[in-house]
This record gives structure tokens, C-alpha cells and sequence, in this order.
């Protein structure tokens, strides 16, 4: 079936299997390939685009085990089904730029029928091919990022080299519970081979129900999984387009078209706040009332705010912490949802955080190993911790400051030190992973070193803070210079780059400082050779490729580093790739960093989230690309979820100062559907067998933690200072990461939302000002002004 816009070809059992947009040059397929799934192997047949599952009476039936009646006409192409009593109808329709989808569900018996589950695969083609060709997996793939309402979910397709055509599918008509997601997936870590993972998600529109008795989240209260039934000769439909898109914000106007509501709101609020809501709705449809719903110690409370509702502006106070949903009533009887954020304060997280890990995590003398942080691991990412405890009290002296940092100073000393390497000799690692080490984790020890280098002398209580930058120096220098290594894999990492972009420029400006000239050449070196090799082969995006065949963990980093060191042209190619990454969503947990490999769903992954984020963050304040800040905040924001002990939703409460690397967005995740939106630590999967028998050998620890706090680090560095104003699409100044206020014709209030203020900056315009105060002036003529100067 083709159109001037589409072709679309259906297989025999009614699944599409080709979805090519023809103003596409690329002609990329926007759903998921048999032939392809066959090639490496994968038995997901039944879950192609258009296949569905039924569940009628506790007996499941699939669409896979029924051949379909197909016929075809000018208009378009139906499969009909029959299976269960029921009669299940797909249609396909080519109209100018869209193709348009029906399902219905007809009952023709004589009795009541209860469905408690109907799902039906919209399998996009979200894919990380097993394929070294990398721009294979940035012009085949894309990220999938969902926007779950009643009446108004879509699925935004974005392609991962962010250079569209762009796909998305829109709810017409129907009522809608939720988007599922499956993951199929190889892992070969242990056969030492590189890349050593691919995989694909499919998508799973969950029309009724969603998971099976006894599955469903238990404190999951915004989403619905509730049962249809049909009464003797009833019938369900529910409609759908796909239709092309360009931006983000193309992405809401298309919406729009297709009578979706268009709204913008910041997915981070503090309590007490007021809210600046815009709604804009289609000409055909008319607000009925708004409903603000959120819990406080377990009681639901929900506050009819229409009434603060002016011109398009919800402006209302903020109450009670932790998720919040906008319910958006429409005369016509559909709803529209948003969720964001409610937080205290940022700042009392990252110290409730800090205080706890120098509580609880911390073994001292009295268990074993000695002076670490637990939960215990080989990998170097698990001593973000210790940056965090450090970072932190850098920004923000206490008087717990002087134990916590000494806490971090014996663990540095007498349990890192002799853990990576031989006898503490930084030029001998400790073959930790068998026959092997891992060079990467390095950058995580350097940093560590580093900071500890940053206290005075009586801060510290084991060596002096020279003693330490030359402790970095030196296991900087075994990260970065591949001629101290002496195997091939050693060698070879040494010329990756990683999460030292963020630090890099600062050690080597400490070390130049500190007369390290030898130390500081050396890095200097290795740094300009590992930035100007990725530089050189940008074009070919293999910075992209980690142990994983496409992957935030290659190109985050790249692009900050690209962007640190200077280059403009190559950081930008690579920004494309972040900016199609980092999600966009009515939900702000749905808009972190596209990633699924710890999760086996879309989720949001403390570390790499964090990473990419401030990645993205990097290359903002060198390329000056609002949709790069704007990403790495929403990415931020969905981060800081790992940390909140006021989330209601999941089913895994923290304490005060608890946290989980990683939560899964999908509901339900169909892999592990006990997972669904909710937080947990990766060891979880121990239970699974295969590959995480090996990866977690002490089974299910319980620990959830065990790989964060180095982009709680990160996030410190940037956003955790500073606030930044922009001018946005209609010439209007904005802020992100705080707020603004129009005082005069000239002047703008600017309210910095960071824990530690420290800057406000307009990149744009190559202005700052550098304070603590949280409040400043913005002069259209003058620049930025101090607010005490002017009162």
C-alpha cells in the first residue's frame, strides 16, 4: 500500500512489517524487521507491529496463533481476527501525511464478555543492531520515548542521528491504560569480546489492563490497569495516526493538529512554588476543569485548581512533595494528564544523601574490607560515592565536614590504594576481573584523589593535599597514556575516552598550579592526543561504539569532551546524537537519557543519565543550543528521582538519604513486570540466571546503589551552581533552572534554583555574574546586576 507520503506492507499474518516514509532519502524502515530478527536470531514474531495479546476470562489468547482474514481495497487494508468469541479488526489507512490505525473489538455473542488484558505491539523500530557500522544504528534506529494519558498517549520516534524525518504515533480515539515495553537481547561481557551487546525494545500499547493478577505496581496511583467489558453485540475502537515530525516542539504542534492538548511545564517544582502551566487546546475543544492530584503519607489529596487557570496560564501554589498529575478534563469527556516533580529542596537531598552514605555505607575498622564504601565492587564507577561525600563539602562546609571528608580519605587510602593496584604502586593494576583490569575505572580513582586534593591541610588527616594531586597525577596518567600499559585491552582503553571530561581541564590547571610541569605535560599530552583522535574520526561517529554496539556512555563523554577541548565543528556532530538521547515527555520520568540495558526497559539510569546530562550541559555552554540545556535539565531532573525519599509512586520507598540506580519507566516492564515503575539496584536480575549469575555471585544483596554518586558530582558542577538565561523561539528571555520575573521595560528578576548558588550566566549573549545570592538583576542594556546595588 503506498501513498505520496507512506508505503506500508503487511506480512500474511497481518503484522507490519515495512513502514518507509518516501520523503524519507534515507528510506529508513520505522517499524521492526523480521528479516532482521532472523538474521540474529531473535524468536519475536508475535510481537510485530499490529500483533496483540488477548486475555479474556484468565485464558490468553495471541494474535499469532490466528490467521487473519486480510483484505485490501482503495481505501486501505483490514485483518480481521477471531479468536476468544470476539471479532478484533485492524485497519490501515494512507490519508496525505498519515497513516491512520483502527482497532476495533466486536462482540457478537449474546453475552457479557470481561477483558482483562488487550495489548497491541506497536513495535516502532527501536533497535541497537548487532552491527559495528555505527551510522546503522543512527539512521535505522530510533529512541521511542512515551507520553502515557487516558485519551491523548503518543510515542515520539525520534532517530538517533537527530536528523528526521522523525515518526510519531498519536492516540485518536479510545481510551488508553499504558505503554509496555519487551527487550530482546544478547550480552557476550564474559566471552571478552567488543562490542558485546545489541538488542531491541518492543513497544506494547496496553489499551486494557496491562498486567497480570497480582503484577501491578502497588502504589502506582496515576496510571490505570483496569478491565473492559463488552456487553452482547457491543464494540470497542480505539485510533491512532503515525505521522512525521521534525523537533520537540514540532512534535507538540503535530499533537495539536491531531486535537492533543498542548502543554508546557517545568518538570521540577519546589513546594510553595507557583506553577506557570501553559495549555493550548485545538479550536474543537473546550476545558472543563483542572485537577491537581499528589499523596501525603499515604492520603490521596486532589485540589480543583480551574479556577487559577487565566488565558492559557495554570498559575498555582505548589502543596505536598513528591509526584504530582495534572488531570486535564475536557467537555467532551476526554483527559489529559502531565507529571512533574515537588521537591523541598535540592540541597537537603544531596546532604541527607551525603550524611547517609558517611552513616551507613561507610565500614570503617569494623567490618570487612576495611574502610570501604559498601556495596562492594571491582568497578571504579562504584566510587562516585566518595566524589559526591567530597564534592559536596567543598560547596557547603559543615560541621560534619572534617569526619566526612576523613572518612573519604582512609577509604581512598587504605582500601582503593591496595584494591587497583600492587602493593599501592598506581603503575601496577590489580588484574580485578580475572585476567584482566579495567582502565576506565582509573578516571573514577583520579578524580577522587583530586578532590581530596582541594581540602587544606587540616581537613585532612592521613597525607597532605600535595601528596594527593600527585596521587592523581599518577593514576591519571596510567588512564590516559597507553604506553604504560602492556596488554592490547589496556592499551586500547587508555585511548577511550570517559567520565574525566569533566575534570580534566581543572586537574590540569591544579597540576600546572602545583609545579607537576612533568605530570602536566604528560596528561596534557594524552588528553590532546585522545581528544584530536576522536576529533579526526568524528565523521565517522566511532566514539559512539563502548562495549555496546551504540551507546550514551561512547558519545556523552565524546561530546563533552570534543566540546571542552575546543572542538566546535566535531563537538557539534556529536551534540545531534544527545539531543535525540534525552527524552521528551508528559511525564518528567520519561525524560531521561534513552537507555534500557540495566533495566531490560526504557529507564532512567542514575550514572549515565547523570553523565549524559551533563554532557549535554558541557557542549551547551560552548555551542550555545538551547535544546541541549533544556535536555540536560529534564535529564537532571529525572536523575535527582534516583535520590527522592518523597516518591510516592514506587513501589521501593527510601528512607531519607537512600537511592537506586536505576527505575524502570515502563509500565509494565514485561521482562520483569515486579519492576515496573519502580526503583532497584541491577542485582536484582541475580534471580534471572544466564549472564547475571556470573555478574552478581552473592545473588539478590538487597544494595540498589552500589554505581552512583558520580553524577550527583557532576550535576554539582554545573546546574548544582548555576542558572541560565536564555532567549527562547518568540524573542522572550527565560530561565532554566530557576525562574524569572519581569520587574521593568529593562529588568528581570532572576531567581538561581541551584542547592549552592554560584553563578547566573546568558551564553548567548557571553554574559555572567558570579554570586551567592540566589536573586540577581538582568539589564537588557546593562547586563546583570547585583540586587542589592539596585535597592
Amino acid at each position: 500500500m503506498e501513498s505520496a507520503q507512506f508505503q506500508l506492507d503487511i506480512n500474511q499474518h497481518g503484522a507490519v512489517v515495512n513502514l518507509r516514509n518516501k520523503q524519507d532519502s534515507h528510506g529508513m524502515n520505522w517499524v521492526v524487521d523480521p528479516t532482521y530478527l532472523d538474521k540474529v536470531g531473535y524468536q519475536d514474531a508475535d510481537k510485530l507491529f499490529g500483533e496483540f495479546t488477548l486475555t479474556v476470562d484468565d485464558q490468553v489468547y495471541r494474535s499469532q496463533g490466528v490467521r487473519p482474514q486480510i483484505s485490501e481495497c482503495s481505501e486501505g487494508i483490514t485483518v480481521t481476527y477471531q479468536l476468544a468469541g470476539l471479532v478484533v479488526i485492524e485497519t490501515y489507512e494512507l490519508v496525505a501525511n498519515q497513516v491512520q490505525w483502527q482497532i476495533d473489538v466486536q462482540n457478537p455473542t449474546s453475552k457479557s464478555v470481561n477483558i482483562t488484558h488487550f495489548g497491541v505491539w506497536s513495535s516502532l523500530a527501536y533497535v541497537m543492531f548487532r552491527d559495528k557500522n555505527v551510522r546503522r544504528n543512527m539512521s535505522d534506529s530510533a529512541a521511542i520515548f512515551p507520553s502515557v494519558s487516558p485519551n491523548f498517549t503518543k510515542l515520539a520516534g525520534v532517530r538517533r542521528d537527530n536528523q528526521g524525518p522523525n515518526l510519531g504515533l498519536f492516540q485518536t480515539s479510545g481510551s488508553m491504560q499504558s505503554v509496555g515495553t519487551y527487550n530482546e537481547w544478547t550480552n557476550r561481557f564474559f566471552e571478552n569480546v567488543s562490542p558485546s551487546l545489541d538488542g531491541l525494545l518492543f513497544h506494547r500499547l496496553e489499551l486494557v489492563g496491562g498486567y497480570q493478577p497480582g503484577e501491578a505496581p502497588s502504589n502506582d496511583w496515576i496510571y490505570d490497569h483496569q478491565s473492559l467489558t463488552l456487553t452482547a453485540s457491543e464494540q470497542a475502537k480505539w485510533s491512532f495516526v503515525l505521522q512525521p515530525f521534525t523537533t520537540r516542539q514540532n512534535f507538540k504542534e503535530v499533537g495539536l493538529q491531531n486535537e492533543h492538548p498542548l502543554v508546557n511545564f517545568d518538570p521540577l517544582v519546589t513546594v510553595g512554588q507557583t506553577t506557570d502551566i501553559t495549555i493550548q487546546l485545538s479550536k474543537r475543544e473546550q476545558l472543563k476543569k483542572l485537577v491537581l492530584v499528589y499523596k501525603v503519607a499515604g492520603k490521596e489529596y486532589q485540589e480543583d485548581v480551574t479556577s487559577n487557570y487565566h488565558e492559557g496560564h495554570l498559575q498555582t501554589v505548589i502543596n505536598g512533595q513528591g509526584e504530582h498529575c495534572l488531570r486535564i478534563y475536557l467537555q467532551d469527556g476526554r483527559q489529559d494528564l502531565i507529571v512533574f516533580n515537588v521537591m523541598s529542596a535540592v540541597r537537603d537531598l544531596i546532604e541527607m544523601r551525603v550524611d547517609w552514605l558517611t552513616s551507613h555505607a561507610f565500614n570503617g575498622k569494623t567490618k570487612e574490607p576495611q574502610d570501604a564504601f559498601t556495596p562492594i565492587s571491582n568497578q571504579g564507577e562504584s566510587l562516585g560515592k566518595l566524589s559526591l561525600i567530597l564534592q559536596t563539602n567543598l560547596l557547603h562546609p559543615t560541621e560534619k565536614s572534617v569526619a566526612q571528608i576523613r572518612k573519604v580519605e582512609a577509604s581512598a587510602v587504605n582500601y582503593v590504594k591496595p584494591k587497583w593496584f600492587i602493593n599501592g604502586d598506581f603503575f601496577k593494576p590489580v588484574n580485578l576481573y580475572g585476567d584482566f583490569y579495567r582502565d576506565m575505572d582509573f578516571e573514577y580513582i583520579g578524580h577522587v584523589y583530586y578532590l581530596l586534593a582541594q581540602f587544606g591541610e587540616t581537613d585532612l588527616q592521613l597525607n597532605s593535599p600535595a601528596t594527593y594531586l600527585k596521587w592523581a597525577a599518577q593514576v591519571f596518567n596510567m588512564r590516559v597514556n597507553a604506553d604504560l600499559h602492556t596488554s592490547l585491552r589496556g592499551k586500547e582503553e587508555a585511548h577511550t575516552l570517559g567520565v574525566y571530561f569533566l575534570y580534566i581541564n581543572d586537574l590540569l590547571s591544579s597540576l600546572k598550579r602545583h609545579g607537576l610541569v612533568t605530570e602536566y605535560r604528560q596528561i596534557k599530552k594524552c588528553w590532546e592526543e585522545a581528544t584530536h583522535r576522536v576529533a579526526v574520526h568524528s565523521e565517522d561517529y566511532q566514539a559512539a561504539i563502548t562495549e555496546h554496539f551504540y551507546d550514551n556512555a561512547g558519545f556523552g563523554p565524546a561530546t563533552g569532551a570534543l566540546a571542552n577541548a575546543g572542538y566546535i565543528q566535531e563537538a557539534q556532530r556529536y551534540a545531534e546524537l544527545l539531543k535525540a538521547n534525552i527524552g521528551f515527555s508528559n511525564d518528567f520520568r520519561s525524560q531521561a537519557p534513552d537507555r534500557w540495558w540495566e533495566a531490560q526497559s526504557y529507564m532512567i539510569h542514575a550514572l549515565w543519565g547523570g553523565i549524559t546530562a551533563a554532557s549535554a550541559l558541557d557542549a551547551y555552554e560552548v555551542l550555545d543550543d538551547n535544546e541541549l540545556l533544556m535536555a540536560a535539565y529534564r535529564a537532571f531532573v529525572a536523575v535527582l528521582y534516583m535520590y527522592d525519599s518523597h516518591a510516592t509512586t514506587p513501589t521501593n520507598q527510601f528512607e531519607s538519604g537512600e537511592a537506586a540506580s536505576t527505575y524502570s519507566i515502563a509500565g509494565p516492564n514485561i521482562n520483569r513486570p515486579d519492576l515496573s515503575r519502580n526503583r532497584f539496584g541491577q542485582s536484582t536480575f541475580a534471580k534471572d540466571g544466564g549472564i547475571y549469575t556470573r555478574l552478581f555471585p552473592d545473588g539478590d544483596t538487597g544494595q540498589a546503589d552500589w554505581d552512583m554518586g558520580e553524577e550527583l558530582a557532576a550535576y554539582l558542577t554545573g546546574f548544582g551552581q548555576n542558572a541560565y538565561v536564555i532567549e527562547q523561539a518568540d524573542g522572550q528571555l527565560g530561565v532554566i533552572n530557576g525562574r524569572i520575573e519581569q520587574v521593568s521595560a529593562t529588568q528581570y528578576r532572576i531567581i538561581n534554583g541551584a542547592p549552592y548558588p554560584h553563578a547566573v550566566k546568558f551564553i548567548h549573549r557571553q554574559q555572567e555574574i558570579l554570586t551567592t545570592s540566589d536573586q540577581v538583576l538582568y539589564d537588557t542594556t546593562q547586563g546583570f546586576l547585583n540586587i542589592e546595588v539596585t535597592e
